[in-house]
């Protein structure tokens, strides 16, 4: 079973084939995102969130990364494992961007690394990055570590003008070396026109069908988490499942059924 390669991804969109991608966080969830048969596992700053309980993607660190990503790594062979790049590790600089992302890769196992943004200081951060030997996956549109500026989790390139300057900044990316961009939260007309603008292949995340590929955070689909964002799908309530499963168990406890004499 020959591993997923980055560039892998960009001869899929040649041939129109969809990627699928999916977040996993630890080593039993990304052994079944495997076995499922998904191609991209992005190891999210979405942990922030969905695992450690805070209500925005910013206190991520590199350390917290790094951890799962190591995680994930050990347990997959096939998917393209892809740890973000948490707010401050890219942002301060060229140097300390390569410093970061060849922790991710070095130290976390990851064979790829995302970052957020396309404006001119970024899109050198990725040239660089690739220079070494690191694939960048870009990401634009609903850029979470901008939760202030933005003034919350907002739908994003909603004016010609903004639509115009994110397919700009989606083609600096590709220029900058870029092999794959997510497009999170915009229209899907401004997502079908930079999918059929660029080479790279798109990774859509609420931004329609017309995407190469289509990511979802694994909490949202299995419904797991508190909140979902209103273009997650609901795949399994294993949440309800969980819940089902742990009120058995302490009823059976409380009554002295569990645990009977052939399981002690």
């Amino acid at each position: 079973m020959r591993p997923v390669r980055a560039p892998d991804l960009r001869a899929w969109k040649s041939d129109g084939k969809k990627i699928a991608v999916l977040t996993a966080y630890d080593a039993s969830a990304a052994a079944l995102v495997e076995k499922a048969g998904i191609d991209v596992i992005l190891v999210g700053d979405s942990l922030g969130m969905v695992i450690q309980g805070r209500q925005t993607t910013l206190a991520v660190t590199i350390d917290d990364i790094a951890y799962h990503s190591k995680a994930v790594a050990r347990a997959v062979q096939r998917p393209l494992v892809v740890a973000d790049m948490p707010f401050l590790s890219y942002q301060t600089g060229v140097d300390d961007a390569v410093r970061n992302a060849g922790r991710l890769i070095q130290q976390g196992g990851a064979a790829a690394v995302k970052l957020e943004g396309g404006n001119p200081a970024i899109c050198e951060v990725v040239a660089r990055l690739v220079e070494i030997g690191i694939p960048v996956m870009g990401h634009l549109g609903l850029t979470p570590q901008s939760y202030h500026q933005f003034g919350g989790f907002r739908k994003q390139a909603k004016t010609p003008e903004d639509a115009e300057t994110l397919l700009q900044q989606a083609r600096a990316l590709q220029t900058a070396g870029a092999f794959s961009l997510v497009l999170e939260s915009i229209p899907f007309g401004v997502a079908a026109k930079v999918t059929g603008a660029l080479e790279i292949p798109t990774i859509g995340i609420g931004a329609g069908p017309h995407c190469d590929g289509q990511v979802l955070v694994m909490h949202d689909i299995l419904g797991l988490a508190d909140y979902s964002p209103p273009f997650a799908k609901v795949y399994a309530p294993v949440g309800e499942q969980m819940i089902n499963a742990f009120e058995n168990y302490a009823a059976e406890v409380r009554s002295g059924k569990f645990p009977p004499d052939t399981e002690s």
